[in-house]
């Protein structure tokens, strides 16, 4: 089977302070931050919140070529516990390119769609450079800028050596005991308040192309790394990559999940799935149950589904480089109607290109408006 990965672009893609605009595509591209038939999507509202906060806002990754041709209580204990203490909002953090954008082109006729419809909503913060100097305090300013709301953040750790299997997206730790020391310091900044964290964009799904023994390796630092988190903060959220519903069959994945400690809740909250995908929601949420069942665990494990481009389902060419007639999704929410669904979540930014319809890695207005204004499929 063919697979699909996320790419990020190695310019820069976490979160914190933007980065200066290139005077040459100024008008349409924002630079990126320097640190690095299914449901209809629900409405999106017409006109900005003037009191919304901003955005959380880093490059977040695109889909690469690989893409398919298209302690704690446990069992429904610890899940009705874990709902119930929840807010019912995400955390929207100030600082991203769409922001920037917004802030700068009030006189652009696509403003008000953009500002309106991606601006307002909340995303995933990516941390994808290896800079354990600095990456506690990054961590940090996401984690307690949500907390001082009352709201919860999304935070994507994406180091882990070998990512992307040497792809667009390589890059990351040097070696897995620097990128276990790096674990330690991010888990540093998740604060004491509810955070959720999506662990590692690809590092299960695309697991193939390692040997049997590297991947042995991976699993156990994942695992690993799911402590580390929980442990720092009992309140953190970790989900596991369950790639997405046109990848590998759910017993496979289930395995490897399995082996990566996705089935302890020791290390795991659930699964995360479609991230920077096109998937329809409702291939991912039978993909995801498919999944937790093969996978056991406590019942009380979920599953947490990128919804940020996927309105209109993957292209039927399988075009994987910022394809024409998308439509953004489902608006990030923490209350689904779905059970064992626990969010859907915007982890890719939507108009932040792959590659074709601006710089990969980049806000890119002309995508982002398409996004915002495509007509849903019939």
């Amino acid at each position: 089977m063919v697979a699909a990965a996320s790419l990020v672009v190695a310019s820069g893609a976490v979160a914190g302070v933007l980065a200066a605009f290139d005077d040459r595509r100024a008008s349409d591209e924002a630079a990126p931050p320097e640190v690095s038939a299914s449901p209809r999507p629900a409405p999106l509202p017409a006109l900005p919140s003037p009191s919304a906060p901003a955005t959380a806002g880093s490059a977040s990754p695109s889909p690469s070529e690989r893409r398919t041709k298209s302690p704690a209580p446990s069992g429904t204990d610890m899940k009705r516990e874990r709902t119930a203490t929840v807010p019912r909002r995400l955390y929207r953090h100030p600082d991203s390119q769409v922001l920037a954008w917004v802030r700068s082109h009030a006189g652009d006729p696509r403003h008000a769609v953009i500002a309106s419809r991606i601006a307002e909503q909340p995303a995933a913060v990516w941390f994808a450079d290896h800079a354990p100097d600095t990456v506690t305090a990054r961590v940090a300013a996401v984690t307690s800028g949500g907390a001082a709301l009352g709201r919860v953040p999304v935070v994507v750790p994406y180091a882990i050596p070998g990512r992307d299997c040497g792809g667009h997206s390589l890059g990351g730790a040097p070696d897995l005991d620097a990128y276990d020391a790096w674990i330690d310091r991010f888990a540093a900044g998740l604060g004491s308040g509810e955070v959720i964290v999506v662990l590692e964009p690809d590092s299960v799904a695309q697991a193939e192309c390692l040997s049997a023994g590297d991947r042995a390796d991976r699993f156990a630092s994942l695992a690993r790394a799911g402590r580390v988190l929980k442990s720092a903060n009992p309140r953190a959220r970790v989900y596991f990559d369950a790639g997405h519903s046109g990848w590998n069959p759910p017993a496979t994945q289930a395995a490897w999940l399995r082996q990566a400690g996705a089935a302890s809740p020791e290390s795991s909250d659930g699964i995360f799935s479609n991230v920077s995908n096109f998937h329809t929601t409702a291939d991912e949420v039978a993909h995801d149950r498919r999944v937790l069942d093969a996978l056991g665990g406590p019942a009380g494990l979920g599953a947490v589904i990128d919804t940020s481009r996927n309105g209109n389902g993957a292209p039927p060419d399988g075009e994987w480089c910022d394809p024409s007639g998308r439509r953004l999704g489902r608006t990030p929410t923490l209350s689904t109607g779905e059970s064992r669904i626990d969010a859907y979540l915007w982890v890719k930014l939507p108009g932040e290109s792959d590659g074709c319809k601006g710089r990969p890695g980049t806000f890119t207005a002309s995508y982002a408006y398409d996004l915002a204004s495509s007509d849903s499929a019939s």
